[in-house]
């Protein structure tokens, strides 16, 4: 299985690579996948797999994706 995290663009770093805000850590990304930093903005919120933007996404679905992380966690936390 694999996961992608939601995250916030903080700054546009080179013409396919930008720094994304995952809650506070930051990490540059490529954004070869979505071509390049002329398709996306600072602010916009990606998908990242193995360091790779794979979709750019709103907002809200940056949320429930997190919350449902989150949720996620707790269940796991209670079983245990």
């Amino acid at each position: 299985m694999c996961i992608a995290i939601p995250g916030k663009i903080s700054k546009i770093t080179g013409e396919s690579r930008a720094e994304v805000d995952f809650g506070g850590v930051f990490r540059e990304v490529s954004l070869d996948l979505l071509g390049g930093a002329s398709e996306v903005n600072v602010g916009d919120h990606v998908l990242v797999h193995v360091g790779y933007a794979i979709s750019v996404i709103t907002e809200e679905e940056a949320r429930l994706t997190l919350e449902s992380f989150d949720l996620i966690l707790a269940a796991q936390d209670e079983s245990l």
